[in-house]
């Protein structure tokens, strides 16, 4: 068994089909798009694939640490990850292609008009062990 990340996005990766904000989704679409990921979710569950789940609001920031007495730094350069994670799935399954298997699955989740939503997930494994440096 093989850990991976199912890492829901706001935006940054190609438009999904049905690409309307959620936030301008009616009530009735929005309880059948978590009713969705919820009976997903349970469904891992019976498999034994499920680990976790989690959903992440707008607000964050980024730190670093600058130096002894130096206040972090916050809202560097880069993108930053409150614009960019909805939340993510963590599955613990026998290949990859199971994990991208699953993902297709929970990219079919229903937006508005309950059609649905064909949205990117990105796939990430988990490092199963420290990393070896060879000269």
């Amino acid at each position: 068994m093989a850990k991976y990340l199912l890492l829901k996005h706001y935006r940054g990766g190609p438009a999904a089909f049905n690409d309307v904000p959620m936030d301008q989704w009616t009530p009735d679409d929005v309880d059948a798009h978590v009713q969705y990921m919820r009976d997903f979710a349970a469904r891992l569950e019976e498999t034994g694939e499920f680990v976790d789940t989690q959903a992440l609001v707008p607000e964050g920031a980024f730190v670093r640490y600058d130096g002894e007495g130096r206040p972090p730094v916050t809202d560097g350069p880069f993108a930053e990850t409150k614009d960019l994670i909805a939340g993510w799935y963590i599955i613990d399954v026998e290949s990859w292609e199971r994990a991208v298997q699953l993902a297709g699955e929970l990219s079919a989740a229903p937006g508005p008009g309950g059609g649905p939503i064909h949205e990117w997930l990105e796939v990430r494994p988990f490092l199963a062990g420290s990393p070896t440096v060879t000269e």
